[in-house]
């Protein structure tokens, strides 16, 4: 194999000149251009792609409020109708299922809504044949 030297072999011109004196005034002339240009100001009302952009999300905001409502409404208020009808067709649910979903809130709610009086209670007993299961209860 030939020996390859550097320093000997023909150099290749490389194609790029610059100017004379192209350094001289080259930030003077950078300079000048910049501030000659001046910057083109477009206002946001005058664009009708933002305007129509901006309709648009007031429009979403607008229908995303009662889906927002409706998801973040936890209300658990049943009519008496709806659960009625629901327990009276659950027929593996009885009263120690009830009894256990209860807390002492509603034990309050219910011992002040019910009032029965001495005669109503008597009758109820007496009539009963399962006065034994009545008391155990």
């Amino acid at each position: 194999m030939k020996a390859f030297k550097l320093e000997n072999e023909p150099k290749i011109a490389t194609g790029f000149k610059t100017p004379d004196d192209y350094f001289d005034n080259f930030s003077t002339k950078v300079l000048q251009q910049i501030n000659d240009r001046e910057a083109k100001v477009i206002p946001l009302y005058k664009q009708k792609k933002v305007i129509a952009m901006l309709v648009a999300a007031i429009v979403i905001m607008a229908l995303m409020i009662p889906i927002i409502n409706n998801y973040n409404n936890k209300a658990k208020d049943l009519d008496e109708a709806t659960l009625e009808t629901y327990l009276s067709y659950q027929s593996n649910l009885n009263q120690y299922d009830l009894i256990k979903e209860l807390d002492s809130k509603d034990i309050d709610k219910l011992s002040k809504s019910v009032a029965l009086e001495q005669e109503t209670l008597e009758d109820i007993l007496s009539s009963n044949p399962n006065i034994e299961n009545l008391i155990s209860e």
